[in-house]
């Protein structure tokens, strides 16, 4: 018998299609900050350097002294973390809790504005809305993103897809842990199955702070007030109303729901907690599924992860690992849209991605064709 020393992108994408095509799938999605570059918004290094440039004198200087050794999540916590704890005219990191809730604001108006998705390309992202439309699964789809742009909302509203976030209301609208924690057909639950569920782990552009103290989802991205993004860890020790921590858990869930397939694109694995979480629910999980497309190259600690669980598939542009396998791809005769162009395979890059989800439920998951 002939061994195999290569991966087939046909047979890759022809399975993959199939196990999409399946009805009783529960299937995610866990998008990073690659995507939102892909519609042409800065990733996390491109948004500390937008920062850097908005902010001025003496902000930016103690901004920059925090950003060393740090990413921009882990400046707002700790800005955070000494605006609660500080008092008087007491400093941590030269700064007051005066200087430091001053300097939190001005970050988070820097990063709206960075943020903004008026000159973006959204067609990654319609085209992504355009497959969850067609999804036709006993389980509503669930999409998790660590991103705080409103990308993933303006093209679910362009395509008339109903979602749920979470919130309930429009110009002030409240988080409702028992409608996120309700079990998929709970009577109590309200939410329809056929609602994509769109669950933004880190906060949003235009999540605020009310002035009772709750998080609440404005119609429009913040201007005047902080917007609650990145949970610091004083938001982890307040009640369960609080969303970040019922978002969280509502991911660990979704990830231990039998037969699941995960979708995670544009996610770098910096964030061991959030690492952890789809590590733990692969091993835990023998017959769920997690499909990682890295635009970049795979790293050692995802090969590591992917040698030793079968279920984690690493999809390169010049190898994967599939079944616990290291290969390259073998190369077909011809390019083929969406999936193998210039001699890479295309679906690490997220516009292609989604372009291929769109095109395989629009042909109900029939096969890639050796175009």
């Amino acid at each position: 018998m002939r061994t195999m020393t290569v991966h087939s992108p046909q047979e890759f994408a022809t399975a993959l299609g199939a196990k999409l095509a399946t009805r009783s799938r529960h299937v995610c999605a866990f998008i990073g900050a690659g995507a939102a570059k892909a519609c042409g918004l800065p990733d996390v290094k491109g948004l500390e350097a937008t920062v850097q440039a908005q902010l001025a004198g003496a902000d930016r200087t103690a901004f920059n002294r925090l950003l060393d050794g740090r990413n921009i999540e882990q400046v707002l916590s700790r800005l955070r973390r000494i605006a609660g704890l500080v008092t008087g005219i007491e400093t941590v990191d030269s700064l007051t809790a005066t200087q430091a809730d001053a300097l939190d604001k001005s970050v988070c108006k820097a990063i709206v504005s960075a943020l903004d998705i008026g000159p973006a390309n959204l067609t990654p992202m319609r085209h992504l809305a355009a497959w969850a439309a067609r999804a036709d699964y006993r389980h509503p789809v669930e999409i998790f993103t660590v991103n705080y742009d409103l990308l993933l909302e303006t093209a679910l509203e362009g395509h008339g897809v109903p979602y749920f976030d979470g919130f309930v209301g429009n110009l002030q609208a409240r988080f409702r842990t028992d409608l996120v924690e309700a079990p998929v057909g709970d009577p109590g639950g309200y939410v329809a199955s056929r609602f994509v569920r769109l669950w933004k782990l880190h906060g949003s552009v235009n999540w605020v702070r009310s002035d009772d103290d709750q998080i609440v989802r404005t119609g429009q991205p913040a201007k005047d007030l902080p917007a609650a993004i990145y949970p610091s860890d004083a938001k982890y020790e307040e009640s369960r109303r609080v969303p970040f921590l019922v978002l969280q858990d509502r991911l660990r869930r979704a990830l231990h729901q039998p037969e699941t397939i995960v979708l995670v694109s544009g996610f770098s694995f910096t964030d061991d907690h959030l690492n952890e979480m789809l590590f733990d629910a692969a091993i835990r999980r023998e017959r769920s599924e997690f499909v990682v497309f890295s635009h970049g190259d795979i790293s050692d600690n995802l090969a590591e992860r992917a040698g030793r669980t079968p279920n984690i598939q690493v999809i390169g542009r010049s190898e994967a690992i599939l079944g616990g396998v290291r290969r390259n791809w073998n190369a077909p005769d011809n390019d083929i849209p969406d999936l193998w162009v210039d001699g890479k395979l295309a679906l690490p890059d997220f516009t292609c991605l989604a372009s291929y989800l769109a095109r395989s439920s629009a042909q109900d998951g029939e096969a890639y064709g050796n175009a």
